[in-house]
Parts: C-alpha cells; sequence; structure tokens
C-alpha cells in the first residue's frame, strides 16, 4: 500500500493564465477567511514584479494585519501592534469581516503602484464580494467589525512605512548609492571581457551598441534590487544577532570564497561543478537515478551528503525506488524552484506548501503538535505570522549579507575564466593560471582534430584554442515541443538553465536567497507541527510528461520528486541552483546553515505571543498593567454597547464597569 502524500501546485502552473490566477484568488476555504486572503495575495504576488524581498515584506505584514485583527476579539491573545480589545455577539463572524477589511485595505495599499494594479484590485475587489464584504465601507471610527479592520490596517500601513524599505520610493534605492563595480554583461556576446572586478556582481545588459572605435556599449543594463534590505526593521532578530562591524549583516557567514583570494580553490571548483552540473540537463543521455527518500535526503547541515532513509516512519514501510531519468530530475528540478516571474516568489512558494500541509487528512492543527486542536483560522493566523515573520527576516538577513559581499554571479565567473583558456597543461594552448580545469567528456579544448568533420567539436569549427563545454545550449526554436538537449558550445558562451528573460537574479549571489527562505520555511513548519516529517512520511510533487518545463519541452515522462521531511525539500530547492546555474554550493550551503538561527528568533517571538494572557480584562491597551490609560479608554467609552471596556458583558460601559477596572489596578500578572 502506497503511503499518504502531499502535494502542492507550483506557482507558474497556476498562474499559466489571467483566468486561472483569478479562479486561485477567488476560490473560497469555508474552514478560513486567513486562508482565503492567503490565496488571494499569493496570485496578486504572481502577478505583480518578482522581487522577493518586497513580497515577504507583503506577505508578512499580510500575515500581522489577519493576527491583529483576529486578536482583537480574543480577550486572551497578544496583538502584535494592535491593542484594542473589542467585544462582539458572534466573534467568529466578526473575526473574518475585521481580517478581510484589514488585508483588503493593506494590499489596496500595496499593489497600487504595481505594473498590474488593475488586474491585482480586481483581485481584491472579487475576494471581498465572495465574502459579502462592500468595498465602499472605509471609515475606522467604531467598533464595527469592518472599522476595526480599517483601523488595524492604516496603523499598519503607518508603521510600515516607517520600517526602512523605502515603500515611498517603489523600494529603490537612493541615486548614487550602492554603486556597481562592473559594467553590465552582455551575455548575447561571448565571454565577460568587461569584467573589471571578477569577485564582484555583474548585472545583466540586455541590449548593447557599438561605440564609435567599435568597443561595446551596454543597454538596459539591470538596476540592483534592495541592496538598503539589511537595514528593513525585522520582526524578531536581535541586534545582537548582528555584526558591529558590518553594517546590516545579521549571522554572518564565513567570507565568501575569492578567486586569487582566500579561498580561491573553493571559488574555482564551486565555479566549475556549476559547468559540469550543465552536462546533466539532458533526458537523452540514458542516466536513470533513484530520487526516492530511501535514496536521497537526511542531509546533515550544510551538506548533500545524506544518503536517504530505510523507512517511513509514519507507515514503518520502507520508502518504495522512485527511479527517473536524470535530466528530467534535474530540468524539472530547477524550473520547479526557479520562483521567478509569474511566481510567488520563494517566500510564497513556500506559503503554498504550508497551505498543502494543512490540506493533508491526517494533518492536526497543534502547535508543535501538542495541546488542544485550534480551530482552523487560530491555526492559520499562527502559522501565517510565524512563517511569514521568519521569511521578511529571511530576506533582511540574506540582503545584508548579499549586499556587504556583492558576490559574482556563475554567468560572469565561468564566461571569465573560459576567456582566459585553460589552466590544466601549459604545453597546450590558452594556457592561463585563470583559465577552466579540463575534464575529457565535459570541458575540452577545441582543436583542428576535435573539428575535424564528424568529430565531437565539428560545430565549433574556427574557435581552435577555445575551451568547450558539454552544456545545454539555451533555448529551443520550438519551445512548446522541443528540448536542447546538451551539445559542446564553447565554454565562453555558456548559459544558466533559465529563460531568456530572467537569465540570472539583478543582485549579488553569495549567499543564496532560495536555500536560506527554504531552510528557515522547513524550521517553522517543523517547529509548528512537531514533526519535520511531510504528514504521511512522504511529500510529493507530479511533474507531468510534456506539460511541467516552461521554456523548453519536458519532462520527457512523468515523474514525482519525493522528499520525506521539510528539511529534505528545502535542500533540494538549493541543488536547484546549482542544475539552475544561479550559485555554487558555496553560496548554498551558508544559507541553510544560518537560516535555523534566522527561524529560531521568529519562532521564539511567535510562541510568545501565543501564550495565553492570564486573566486581565481591564488592561484594555494590552500593556500588562490596569492604570490611567485603561481608565481614560474606559470613561471614553462611557455609555457605549459592544466596547471592550464593557468589562461584565451586560452590554453597557458602566459604573459597575468602572468598579471592575479599579478593583484591578496595578500590574496584571
Amino acid at each position: 500500500m502506497k503511503p499518504q502524500r502531499a502535494s502542492w501546485v507550483k506557482s507558474a502552473a497556476i498562474a499559466a493564465a489571467t483566468v486561472g490566477a483569478l479562479v486561485s484568488a477567488s476560490t473560497s476555504h469555508a474552514d478560513s477567511v486567513a486562508r482565503d486572503w492567503n490565496e488571494t495575495l499569493l496570485a496578486s504576488i504572481r502577478k505583480d514584479t518578482a522581487r522577493p524581498p518586497v513580497q515577504a515584506r507583503n506577505l508578512f505584514h499580510t500575515s500581522v494585519a489577519m493576527y491583529d485583527a483576529w486578536a482583537a476579539f480574543e480577550p486572551g491573545a497578544k496583538p502584535f501592534l494592535f491593542s484594542e480589545k473589542i467585544s462582539a455577539k458572534d466573534v467568529d463572524a466578526a473575526q473574518r469581516e475585521a481580517i478581510s477589511y484589514a488585508v483588503y485595505r493593506l494590499l489596496s495599499h500595496r499593489f497600487a503602484g504595481s505594473p498590474q494594479a488593475a488586474l491585482i484590485g480586481s483581485f481584491l475587489n472579487a475576494r471581498m464580494a465572495e465574502l459579502g464584504y462592500p468595498t465602499g465601507f472605509t471609515s475606522t471610527t467604531g467598533n464595527s467589525p469592518a472599522a476595526v479592520g480599517n483601523r488595524v490596517a492604516a496603523q499598519l500601513i503607518a508603521w510600515a512605512l516607517a520600517d526602512g524599505s523605502r515603500e515611498q520610493f517603489n523600494h529603490a534605492a537612493a541615486a548614487g548609492t550602492y554603486p556597481v563595480a562592473n559594467p553590465g554583461l552582455v551575455f548575447r556576446l561571448p565571454f565577460a571581457p568587461n569584467l573589471a572586478s571578477p569577485n564582484r556582481w555583474q548585472p545583466l545588459a540586455f541590449g548593447y551598441t557599438t561605440g564609435t572605435s567599435g568597443e561595446i556599449i551596454p543597454t538596459s543594463v539591470q538596476p540592483r534590487l534592495t541592496p538598503f534590505w539589511g537595514a528593513v526593521r525585522p520582526f524578531a532578530l536581535l541586534e545582537s544577532d548582528k555584526d558591529p562591524t558590518r553594517p546590516g549583516v545579521y549571522f554572518d557567514p564565513e567570507d565568501v570564497p575569492l578567486l586569487n583570494g582566500a579561498g580561491n580553490a573553493a571559488f574555482r571548483a564551486g565555479h566549475e561543478q556549476v559547468l559540469h552540473r550543465s552536462s546533466w540537463l539532458t533526458p537523452d543521455d540514458g542516466v536513470m537515478i533513484d530520487i526516492s527518500p530511501a535514496a536521497m535526503g537526511n542531509n546533515p547541515l550544510g551538506t548533500d551528503d545524506g544518503a536517504g532513509r530505510p523507512l517511513n516512519p509514519v507507515t514503518g514501510l520502507p520508502y518504495e525506488p522512485n527511479v527517473v531519468r536524470r535530466g528530467d530530475w534535474t530540468r524539472s528540478l530547477a524550473e520547479f524552484w526557479a520562483d521567478g516571474p509569474t511566481s510567488s516568489t520563494p517566500p510564497g512558494h513556500w506559503n503554498e506548501i504550508a497551505n498543502a500541509v494543512v490540506d493533508h487528512p491526517a494533518f492536526s492543527r497543534r502547535i508543535g503538535g501538542k495541546g488542544p486542536e485550534l480551530e482552523p483560522l487560530e491555526w492559520d493566523v499562527k502559522m501565517y505570522l510565524t512563517l511569514n515573520g521568519a521569511l521578511h527576516d529571511t530576506a533582511v538577513a540574506v540582503w545584508g549579507i548579499k549586499t556587504h559581499y556583492d558576490a559574482v554571479r556563475p554567468l560572469s565567473a565561468i564566461r571569465h575564466l573560459a576567456q582566459n583558456g585553460q589552466c590544466t597543461d601549459p604545453t597546450l594552448p590558452s594556457f592561463s593560471v585563470d583559465g577552466l580545469t579540463l575534464v575529457p567528456g565535459v570541458v575540452e579544448l577545441i582543436t583542428h582534430a576535435t573539428t575535424a568533420p564528424g568529430q565531437r567539436h565539428e560545430a565549433l569549427a574556427g574557435f581552435e584554442g577555445e575551451v568547450a563545454s558539454l552544456s545545454w545550449p539555451g533555448v529551443p526554436a520550438d519551445v512548446a515541443n522541443q528540448h536542447s538537449g546538451v551539445r559542446w558550445i564553447r565554454a565562453g558562451t555558456w548559459l544558466p538553465y533559465q529563460r531568456p528573460t530572467f537569465m540570472t537574479p539583478p543582485f549579488g549571489g553569495y549567499i543564496s536567497g532560495h536555500s536560506t527562505f527554504s531552510r528557515s520555511a522547513a524550521t517553522v513548519l517543523t517547529a509548528l507541527t512537531g514533526s519535520e516529517y511531510f504528514p504521511g512520511g512522504i511529500g510529493t510533487y507530479t511533474c507531468e510528461a510534456g506539460n511541467f518545463l516552461v521554456f523548453e519541452d519536458g519532462p520527457s515522462q512523468t515523474f514525482e520528486f519525493q522528499w520525506a521531511t521539510y528539511y529534505d525539500a528545502s535542500d533540494s530547492a538549493g541543488q536547484s541552483r546549482i542544475f539552475g546555474g544561479i550559485h555554487p554550493t558555496f553560496d548554498d550551503y551558508p544559507g541553510r546553515e544560518i537560516a535555523g538561527q534566522i527561524a529560531g528568533r521568529s519562532i521564539e517571538k511567535a510562541l510568545d505571543l501565543f501564550e495565553p494572557l492570564l486573566p486581565c480584562p481591564a488592561d484594555l491597551d494590552g500593556n500588562r498593567s490596569v492604570d490611567s490609560a485603561d481608565l481614560g479608554q474606559l470613561l471614553a467609552s462611557w455609555g457605549a454597547s459592544g466596547s471592550a471596556a464593557d468589562l461584565n458583558g451586560d452590554g453597557l460601559v458602566d459604573d459597575a464597569d468602572l468598579g471592575a477596572l479599579l478593583a484591578q489596578w496595578g500590574s496584571c500578572p
């Protein structure tokens, strides 16, 4: 009997068409309005610009809005930001309405400047219409659930404008700050001839002109994305987590390897491994591998040295073999975790995974796997706050590190090494200590003998003396019906396995955001669920033959990704960036290593919020003290009904409530 499996839908598949995204945005989950709004936000992110730190912030702040709107009607719940306590006859209905208005107002504000603002606005309006709430109610006055939700949003929007994210400037850096060390790489031309600083990040140039002396002038150059993000206010990171000598850097990892500097051997080995792995991007080589949890995963932290697990601990049965074509696995893995344009970005992808985990029939909504089972809404608001708080802080930490180290990407580094030639044999042509290592069958020198008719480098005639690599050559002419496979190309024209419009991200490589986001999310899900294993002991995703890859046909056969644990899935996200040509392992492993520390801070802070307050209903402002501020709030509500100041619940704020407040005067327990 096969074990039960969790599966989820990849962002790009959901967002394949506007209609599909709108359906995703307007499909209601009767159990939880928080889930409804999370799905609406994910659909909106897929239509917005792919900016992981910005979308992590949107996910986190939406989670704050939902949690605080829920907590406002829970006397024993600690708020994050909004400290009012409101009474309601139908608490469930009030929470649904307050959450909806809070999120609607926040997201309407956040996506107002999006290139797809009108479309995203239609998602938000459709959700409100489906829930039966008029969007025209904008008042923040009074204690109706709608007014409370509007107040939650207004307070959050104002608070967030001062968080250092430069929201007022569309999250763009101030002119003249964070200068770029290298001119743009015209990746449609060979090599990296203008890489002045080989260890520093080089933006891409999507076009070029030719100067009067024949020089290439890059145009349409990528701007650097949010280099100041390390200074954004975090959810739970502490000042003591920062490196005092490196502003904006939390949990500083070891220094990045440098070409011809400290870590020179690791720099070369890491980038050459990326080049070598490009030779695996074909289903036509006959290589088969077992990708089941019995053969892969269970890695020690910061390695890919695990050899899998013999048994599913939930079923007690062995994991079944899952033998697939290696080239289908590598290509699909790169695509599954790409999380670029039209996706919900890495933070959103892990929200999708978390939602699918909750949907599994074996899942139980118990914090840490213990205690009473929570109602769906309470679980969701707490899960989203913890998960997205951690992902937000991951973006803060990762971008601080990226900006400090400003490290080169493989596209520039590999082309730079290839431009220098080969470093293996000084008696052969094109020798340079800064060249590529020759590896028979993978990286070779082009010679007149190898370019002779019928020989392996025949298509490279005229480039004798250069270095060739057996690599993926780029997108095929007919992306719907063809795949490129691998072939011998000039190593100086090597490309990552990515769509042509998003060849490599617009920021430095070290450390990997995908690795850190994923390990952080895996740590949160492990803590919240009380188990590192997916429900049923295995999580899967089916890649349908010929209907999964985006920029070429594939995979050649239908197969499943399989992971036993959240950590196994997160490690595969890091691995995918090597096959995708985006990161070497020395970007990947440090990200995995610091992610647990980042997530640990968020888990600790969230669990502190989730601890029930001891009874102290007269603490109206939530500061753990019944004092003059609470007295003022009670007097301001005198004679009102439906107020949190109605301490005895008789429907009216009067002398009896004043007496109850004075009886609790002082510090709350």
